[in-house]
């Protein structure tokens, strides 16, 4: 009789990390910045119908690097989690930190499971606050660990050479087109030091704007609106043009319903 083929569990555990790396890797950079006020996200994506930056609730969004089947499905799951939760209990009991812990359980479990591949995906969890000091960013790996970080994240793609760009760059109290021009020089820059140019066409731009009136925060940056903040410098968003709707249930998910 034959003898079964033995894999440690550390190198098993290895091979599905470098498995997952590798298809994160192979995806466009997201980047995300606080500003003076609020949360910017900046995705190099052309497509404007499949979305890698999207409204979970009120101050709450999301972004994510990877395979689009899988992290579209944690982001209609976290939708559905922060509605229940929301009119279950009241609307300031959605957190970023508790969509993170739910994303977090989910992910762990997929990547330590024998009966199934890991999750090619890596997950950003933003929510705006009062104030700069009060905002929440969360970067959520392949293996379900929770990063809490402050200023400035990217993943995907060069994600290591665009974050060790934006640390040596990015302040406190940047206006939004100063936070803008920096995420787009930061995608720009190739592996091989070299530039590349990126026009308005080719980002997916949204913001966590603490200014807003609304109850929710969340607005996407297109057309003219992202161009003059692209190519003009004009700061912050004040007095522009809805730039579309903002129901999530436009974006594929459902929306969050009032309680």
């Amino acid at each position: 009789m034959s003898t079964p083929f033995y894999v440690s569990p550390q190198q098993a555990m290895a091979d599905r990390a470098e498995y997952a790396r590798k298809g994160i890797a192979r995806g466009r950079s997201v980047v995300v910045l606080q500003y003076t006020d609020g949360v910017v996200f900046v995705a190099e994506n052309p497509s404007r119908a499949l979305h890698k930056v999207s409204e979970i609730y009120d101050r709450i969004a999301f972004a994510a690097v990877g395979k689009y089947n899988e992290f579209e499905n944690l982001r209609i799951g976290g939708v559905r989690y922060a509605d229940l939760r929301g009119y279950t209990y009241d609307r300031d009991d959605v957190t970023a930190r508790g969509l993170a812990n739910v994303y977090a359980q989910t992910l762990g479990t997929i990547f330590s499971s024998a009966g199934e591949k890991p999750y090619e995906v890596e997950l950003i969890v933003a929510e705006v606050g009062a104030g700069p000091e009060d905002d929440q960013i969360y970067r959520l790996p392949h293996d379900g660990s929770i990063v809490d970080e402050h200023g400035s994240v990217a993943v995907g793609g060069n994600a290591d050479q665009i974050s060790n760009y934006l640390d040596q760059r990015h302040r406190d109290g940047m206006t939004l087109s100063e936070a803008l021009k920096l995420a787009v020089e930061s995608l720009t820059r190739d592996n091989n030091g070299g530039e590349r140019t990126l026009t308005a066409e080719q980002l997916e731009v949204a913001v966590l704007d603490r200014t807003r009136p609304q109850q929710r925060k969340f607005k996407r940056l297109l057309g003219r609106q992202l161009s003059r903040l692209l190519e003009e410098g004009t700061p912050g968003t004040a007095g522009e043009p809805a730039a579309e709707p903002e129901a999530a249930a436009e974006e594929g998910g459902e929306a969050p319903s009032e309680s």
